[in-house]
C-alpha cells in the first residue's frame, strides 16, 4: 500500500511538472479559495488583537459609573431624564469603600471631560481631548510616561493649572524640544506641562489616546466647567471577581444616590464586557462573507479540477488499459488520479498561502493600527481544506479511470 502512493505521488508530481501552465491555472481556483479563507482568518485574529490592545489602555480591572450605558439603548428619553453624575460621588464611594470589610473595590476616581485646543508658539492642535480629574487616577490607569510625572495631590487638591500631555499632542508643539516646564494655552488659559504619556495607540479605530490632555480637576471646573457630566472610574481588587464587585459596587452607588428598594437605579456600571459583546457581529459578518468568497472560489476550483482530471484520464486512457493488462489493480488506478488532483490543490493551496502571508504582512505594514495575524493555525487549515477539495473533485473522475475495461481502453485511440 505504502508503495503504490508513493508511486502515485512520483506520477502526480511527473504529470504537473509536464503540463505546468495547466496545472496552475487549474489550481487557481484553490489559490483565490486558500487566499479568502486565511485572510479571513487573518482579519478576524487581527480585530481580536487590536480590541485586546484598545480594552487594555482603559484597564480590564475598572469599572465606570456613568449616566449612560456604552451599548445601544431604545428608551433614549429613559435615560436622558436621570440625574447627572456629580463629582461628590466619587468622595461619597470612598467612603463606603474603606468603611466595607473585604471589599472588592479599592479606589474611586471622578472624571470630566470636554474638547478643546491646545496652542504653544505658532503650533496648535485642535479638538484634543481634555480629562480633569484627582492624583489618584494614576491607580486606574495603565499609561506610562515618557517625559516628566502626573499631577500630585497638593497640585491636585490645589487645582493647580498642570497638564499632561498626550504623545502625540506633545509631539505636535514641541517637535524639536522637550515639552517638560513649558506653558500651553488651553482655550486661551495658561497651564504648565508636567509630564507626557507614552504612546498608547487608538481606541477600535475610533478614539487616541495619543491626542489627550489631563488636568486636576479642581483646575478644570474653575478653568472650563463644572456643569458636565462625571464619569466614575472605580479599579476592582480581582478582575476574576468582576460580577460580585459590580454587584457591591450598584449596592454603594444605590446608597450615594439614596434610592428607595422599589426605585429602579438611575445610573450605569460600564465595563469591557458591554464593549467586547459589539465584537461578535463584526467576527460574524466577516466570517460569513469571507465563508461565502471562500465556498465559491473552492467550488469553482474544485469544478475546474474535476474537468481536467477526467480530461487527463481520456488523454491516458491506453496508459490505463496497458497498467491493468499488466496487473494492476482498480486501487492504485484510483490512487493515482485522485493524487493528482490532491497535489494539484495542494500546490495551489501552498502558492495561496504564500501570497496571503505576502498581503497580510503588507497590510499589517501600511496600517500598524489594524494587526494582521497569520497564524500556524491558519496554514494547517489551508492545507486540509486544500487536500479536501483535492479529494472531493478528483474522486470521481479515478473512480470513473478505475473501472475502464482494460480492452477497451487498450482499444482506444
Amino acid at each position: 500500500m505504502f508503495f503504490e502512493i508513493a508511486e502515485a505521488f512520483r506520477i502526480a508530481f511527473q504529470v504537473i511538472r509536464a503540463h505546468k501552465m495547466r496545472s496552475m491555472l487549474t489550481a487557481l481556483g484553490v489559490i483565490i479559495g486558500i487566499i479568502a479563507v486565511t485572510m479571513m482568518g487573518s482579519a478576524i485574529a487581527g480585530i481580536e488583537i487590536g480590541f485586546e490592545r484598545s480594552l487594555a489602555v482603559i484597564g480590564d480591572d475598572l469599572l465606570y459609573v456613568e449616566k449612560w450605558p456604552w451599548h445601544h439603548v431604545d428608551d433614549w428619553w429613559n435615560y436622558r431624564n436621570r440625574r447627572r453624575m456629580e463629582v461628590h460621588y466619587a468622595e461619597d464611594l470612598k467612603r463606603i469603600i474603606a468603611a466595607t470589610p473585604n471589599s472588592q473595590l479599592v479606589v474611586a476616581v471622578p472624571t470630566l471631560n470636554t474638547v478643546r485646543n491646545i496652542k504653544y508658539g505658532d503650533n496648535q492642535v485642535n479638538n484634543v481631548f481634555t480629562q480633569g480629574t484627582t492624583d489618584e487616577f494614576l491607580q486606574t490607569s495603565t499609561g506610562q510616561f515618557s517625559q516628566g510625572r502626573f499631577f500630585t495631590e497638593t497640585e491636585s487638591r490645589g487645582g493647580q493649572n498642570v497638564v499632561v500631555l498626550g504623545f502625540d499632542v506633545a509631539d505636535a508643539l514641541f517637535p524639536s524640544e522637550s515639552a517638560i516646564g513649558k506653558t500651553v494655552m488651553i482655550d486661551g488659559n495658561p497651564f504648565r506641562v508636567i509630564g507626557v504619556w507614552s504612546k498608547m495607540g487608538t481606541f477600535l479605530g475610533l478614539f487616541s489616546f495619543d491626542t489627550y490632555a489631563c488636568v486636576p480637576l479642581n483646575a478644570f471646573t474653575k478653568t472650563f466647567s463644572a456643569r458636565l457630566d462625571t464619569s466614575i472610574r472605580v479599579k476592582v481588587k480581582d478582575k476574576n471577581r468582576m460580577e460580585p464587585a459590580k454587584g457591591e459596587l450598584t449596592g454603594d452607588m444605590r446608597r450615594v444616590r439614596g434610592l428607595r428598594p422599589e426605585q429602579p437605579n438611575d445610573f450605569e456600571i460600564n465595563e469591557q464586557q458591554a464593549l467586547r459583546s459589539t465584537l461578535d457581529p463584526i467576527k460574524g459578518g466577516i466570517a460569513m462573507a469571507g465563508l461565502f468568497v471562500t465556498g465559491l472560489a473552492l467550488f469553482v476550483g474544485a469544478i475546474g479540477i474535476m474537468n481536467i482530471t477526467y480530461v487527463s484520464v481520456k488523454e491516458r486512457t491506453r496508459e490505463i488499459g496497458t497498467r491493468k493488462a499488466i496487473g494492476a489493480r482498480r486501487r492504485s488506478i484510483l490512487l493515482q488520479f485522485l493524487v493528482e488532483a490532491i497535489c494539484i490543490c495542494l500546490v495551489g493551496g501552498v502558492v495561496g498561502l504564500a501570497l496571503s502571508w505576502l498581503m497580510s504582512a503588507g497590510i499589517a505594514a501600511a496600517f500598524p493600527s489594524f494587526p494582521m495575524r497569520f497564524s500556524v493555525g491558519l496554514v494547517f487549515t489551508g492545507l486540509v481544506v486544500s487536500t479536501l477539495t483535492g479529494i472531493f473533485s478528483g474522486f470521481a473522475p479515478a473512480l470513473s479511470a478505475s473501472r475502464l475495461d482494460p480492452i477497451e481502453a487498450l482499444r482506444y485511440e
